[in-house]
């Protein structure tokens, strides 16, 4: 699918950098096919090492590339799609924003209204090729569709949303780390507390949590489900798990994830 096609990633960062190290490692795509961009690419040289062309010029990127990944920061989006308007093909090119709250109708507002565009919104677990990847585009068919998955897929996993829930899907998947990441590190200072050294805390943590997410992705269980597993009658486990809810745990959860999305709704 990606194979044969050519890859722009423009404003490489964190995010650009990962989907460019997952595409490398895809034994059928060939380096030689992906331009990557940043103001200052220095950081980034070493890329070339593998045959990657590492540069600061959009224009050739766009000019030379099939697939334009934007991997700028939101309020760059506007200026680097003008930036590079001159070159877009609506018959060739396909653009994927990973912006965050840049809708498609605002890049419409700048590109011809007949291109492929897409929104996706990977997490930082792309990484470790471990994200999960929400898609939404506009003019695509399925063949469209699966190359784009295809690309992301190669990070993780994707899958296709309606645009409506982008936002939402920010909070849950790429927010959504962030919350997981502050639980675990609570889970470990509880361990610490309760005589475990800190490395030996973060082990079992981290491994715990590892476990817990692969039993629900290979038993398709509801969470629920695995709880009544492990809960005894008057066992430890659902006095730790009650004294959680009545210091609000579950609340707590909600109401931050209905925080982040009342501030991405309101910028």
């Amino acid at each position: 699918m990606t194979s044969n096609k050519k890859i722009a990633i423009i404003g490489c960062g964190n995010l650009g950098t990962s989907i460019a190290n997952g595409l490398l490692e895809q034994p059928d795509f060939s380096a030689q096919n992906l331009h990557i961009t940043k103001r200052n690419p220095a950081n980034l040289l070493y890329l070339q090492d593998k045959g990657v062309r590492v540069h600061s010029d959009n224009m050739i990127a766009t000019k030379e590339s099939d697939i334009i990944i934007l991997g700028v920061k939101p309020y760059n989006v506007t200026s680097i799609l003008k930036e590079i308007k001159p070159m877009l093909d609506k018959n060739r090119h396909t653009i994927i924003s990973l912006a965050t709250g840049i809708t498609l109708d605002e890049m419409y507002a700048v590109v011809d209204r007949e291109m492929v565009v897409y929104r996706a919104m990977p997490n930082i677990a792309a990484d470790i090729n471990e994200s999960i990847t929400c898609i939404c585009g506009r003019n695509n068919d399925l063949i469209t569709d699966d190359l784009v998955k295809n690309l992301f897929n190669s990070i993780g996993f994707s899958i296709t949303i309606d645009e409506t829930l982008m936002e939402a899907a920010t909070v849950l998947g790429a927010c959504g780390i962030a919350y997981v990441l502050r639980f675990m590190r609570a889970m470990i200072q509880g361990g610490i507390q309760i005589g475990f050294d800190a490395k030996t805390a973060s082990q079992i943590v981290n491994q715990t949590v590892k476990g817990a997410a692969e039993l629900m992705i290979q038993k398709n269980m509801h969470p629920e489900e695995a709880i009544d597993k492990v809960t005894t009658p008057k066992g430890c486990t659902i006095v730790g798990l009650n004294e959680m809810e009545h210091q609000g745990f579950s609340s707590a959860m909600v109401r931050g994830v209905l925080a982040s999305y009342q501030k991405i709704a309101k910028d």
